[in-house]
């Protein structure tokens, strides 16, 4: 294992993979990772690459059409990297060694002029139809209104809920109270299991495109503070509730897109506990770095950098422009992997 990812590990981080591409999983796994997640995007790269024509031809033989495909290859490529983490999954005793399996995206999509109500009624029919007889799956459900709303009857079901797609602190919230809702239900909470994606990049994204106004000590520090904040409020509201696994944040987004950041920015102000899921170049470069990381996540920035931010960030706009972009780029990667399959069918069967 790379040293720098060993001190990372030590500090109290699970690493987690950003993507279940076969021979990623076994680089990670060398690297320490202890879970990961997919998403139509990552199928669509190992779609490409072409790894996966022999499936996809014996898949077209069945007469499945390009959608149906889309999930099957999904829940193959989940099901290889679950098996990859089922020791991991029984060494913990179920508190690490998950995988997650989003569930349709294009159930946002407003173009198909779904109500919410019907949202939800679907993403509580997926969420139980894609988890069951999975010990070591998780089910992503965005934190949209619909599937807030699908959280507690998913969680009374006994589904290890991912709540992805969270930006702020009030989705969070919301989120969290539904799934503990649903796990008090439960005859017995010794296999109750949550997480929460909470975004970090994208918030930086907007803020260095909407809030320009934002001192150089700020600008590039929303989305670690408000991270650092949810984390703090889930150690807070879990340390007294009786559950014998962890709930844990996940730190999702942590890949940089200002050029300017060195790669490992949010791993190493976020490293010290919970779940980082990072994508295969951030790990790579963190493990190819010479870092010795220490405890970052309980250390928020200096009070007046604090202030300035929230005197400054309006959370209601930043919330309402990123779940805006957030569930458009939440249907785009399925559509994209959809006609993809579609030219891989004139390709292989023509």
């Amino acid at each position: 294992m790379s040293k720098a990812l060993q001190s990372l590990i030590e500090t109290g981080t699970k690493l987690y993979l950003d993507s279940v591409e076969p021979k990623e999983l076994e680089k990670n796994l060398v690297y320490g990772a202890v879970g990961a997640t997919s998403n139509p995007a990552i199928i669509s790269k190992i779609v490409k690459s072409g790894d996966l024509d022999e499936t996809l031809e014996r898949l077209l033989g069945e007469g499945k059409d390009d959608a149906a495909i889309s999930w099957d290859l999904a829940d193959h490529l989940v099901q290889h990297a679950q098996d990859r983490f089922a020791s991991i999954w029984e060494s913990s005793q179920g508190n690490a060694g998950f995988v997650s399996f989003e569930l349709d995206p294009l159930l946002q999509d407003p173009e198909l002029g779904l109500s919410d109500a019907e949202r939800t009624k679907q993403y509580i029919a997926l969420g139980k139809q894609w988890s069951q007889g999975h010990r070591n799956r998780m089910v992503k459900v965005p934190a949209t209104p619909a599937g807030i709303a699908a959280l507690e009857p998913l969680a009374a079901a006994g589904v290890t809920l991912n709540t992805t797609l969270i930006f702020t602190l009030d989705q969070y919230r919301a989120a969290r109270d539904a799934v503990w809702r649903g796990a008090q239900q439960l005859d017995r909470l010794d296999d109750f299991k949550s997480v929460y994606s909470i975004f970090i990049s994208r918030i930086d994204v907007y803020t260095k495109e909407h809030v320009s106004e934002l001192s150089e000590a700020a600008q590039g520090e929303v989305g670690i503070l408000n991270s650092k904040r949810a984390w703090q409020e889930n150690v807070e509201f879990w340390k007294d509730k009786p559950t014998r696994l962890e709930q844990e944040m996940i730190f999702a987004s942590t890949g940089t897109k200002n050029p300017e950041d060195p790669p490992w920015k949010y791993v190493q102000a976020l490293a010290g506990s919970d779940i980082q899921t990072n994508p295969p170049e951030t790990n790579e470069a963190v493990a190819e770095s010479d870092l010795t990381f220490d405890r970052q996540v309980d250390q928020l920035p200096r009070p007046a950098v604090q202030e300035e931010i929230d005197a400054k960030v309006d959370i209601d706009a930043m919330h309402r422009v990123l779940m805006e972009e957030g569930v458009e780029k939440f249907a785009k990667p399925q559509k994209a992997l959809i006609e993809l399959i579609a030219e891989k069918r004139k390709a292989l069967v023509g």
